[in-house]
Formats: structure tokens, sequence, C-alpha cells
């Protein structure tokens, strides 16, 4: 049996520095699943790890993309399976940190099944969301899908979008086809979860921030403002 040791938890809670000690010390590969840190031009408001850590353990899927680029839960999800299985190949372990938990629950478990999206239903969405913004999609997810619109981050432009292309498309409820079968894998997970006290977590969040400001992060963001409207 082959296991894939899950590291998840809120920023600052050491994650990256677990990872890099549990990859050295059973020899082996670190997955990276937050979404962000895929891309070259987002490094420093993503805390991605610095090139001495980088350099401490083998990584993958930091700085694998551009902002330009599109890519997916999905084709995370199969790209993570393929170097899983080539990984396994020598290894009885690795490790996977995240990060954004849709991303972890893909490789862990798979994704949900969803009708495949036109081209018609993708312009009909980006359109009402020109003319209507963000609260254009807010409320017509709201109309379509009430339960959905409880629980999705309401702030997230991508998942309003997706979720609004499944509903015209299927013309059902996007929460319908939510909590399908878990997919299997040839793999165990094993899953670690770290926490902080919450004045310690804070503490460390608020230097984390400084130390971004100092670094840079204005200009990095101001850098970004050309692709904000990039899925």
């Amino acid at each position: 049996m082959k296991f894939l040791i899950v590291i998840g938890g809120a920023t600052a809670t050491g994650k990256t520095t677990l990872a890099i000690q549990l990859a050295r010390y059973f020899d082996t590969g670190i997955l990276s699943a937050d979404s962000r840190q895929f891309y070259r031009e987002m490094s420093i408001g993503t805390a991605k790890p610095e090139p001495e850590e980088l350099a401490a353990a083998q990584h993958h899927f930091i700085d694998s993309l551009s902002v330009s680029d599109d890519f997916s839960v999905g084709d995370f999800e199969r790209e993570a399976l393929i170097l899983l299985d080539d990984i396994f190949k020598n290894r009885e372990i690795a490790i996977l940190v995240g990060g954004s938990g849709l991303f972890l629950r893909a490789v862990c478990e798979g994704l949900d099944t969803f009708p495949e999206i036109s081209k018609e239903t993708k312009h009909r969405v980006e359109a009402g969301e020109q003319s209507g913004g963000l609260a254009w999609l807010q409320n017509e997810l709201a109309l379509l899908d009430p339960e959905y619109i409880k629980v999705v981050d309401r702030q997230n432009p991508a998942r309003l979008r997706r979720a609004l292309e499944v509903c015209y498309e299927s013309g059902a409820p996007y929460s319908g086809f939510l909590g399908g079968d878990k997919a299997r894998r040839n793999f165990h997970c094993i899953y670690i979860l770290l926490d902080l006290p919450r004045a310690e977590l804070y503490d460390r969040i608020e230097q984390r921030v400084d130390l971004m400001i100092s670094a840079g992060l204005e200009e990095e963001a101001r850098a970004l403002i050309p692709f904000r409207h990039r899925p």
C-alpha cells in the first residue's frame, strides 16, 4: 500500500516546514495544492517557500504556470495523479500540502461530475458579469441555487461563475451535483491538520504581512491588475 500524507491548516501554521521535514525523512517529493503558488507572477502574497526551502526537498506545482495560463482543478487532479504514480514507482510515501481544500479533495477523493459547459453558456455568463459585475453573479446564483449561495465564497467570481454555468447548462441547481461517490485511489491518505492558538496565529499572520509589504507586495499586486478578470 502506498501512502499520501496530506497536510492542511490555516495560513502561517507551519505547513511548509512540516512538509519539508517529512519529505526529507522519507526521501520523497512534495506536491503543492496551493492554487496560487502555481503561478510564477504571484510569489510574495502567496508566501511561497523560500529558495533554500525549495532546495531542501523536491517540490511540484510551484512556479509551474503563468497567470495567463488556463488551469482548472480538474487539470490539477489529472496531473497530480500522474505525478503520484511516478513517485510511487520508487517510493512508498508522498506529501501533499495545501493550501486549497478543493484541490486537496480533488486528489484524495476525486471531483464531482458536472455537465460539459457549452461556449454559448460561457458567453451568457460572461455577458451577465460584464453588465452587472460581481453583484449580478451573486444575485443570479441566489435565484438559481439558494442552497449553494449560502456556502459559496460570494467574493470569489470564479466560483460563482462556475456554479452559474452548471445551472444554465443543466437546468438544475449546482448544489445537486455535489457530494457524489468518492473516487477509488491506489493510495491511502493520512491527514494532518495543523492549528495554533488564535493569538499566536494572528501574531504570525501580522508578522508575515509586514514582511510581505516590505518585500514588495503592493508592486506585485499592481503588476497583476491586467489579469484581474481572468478566472
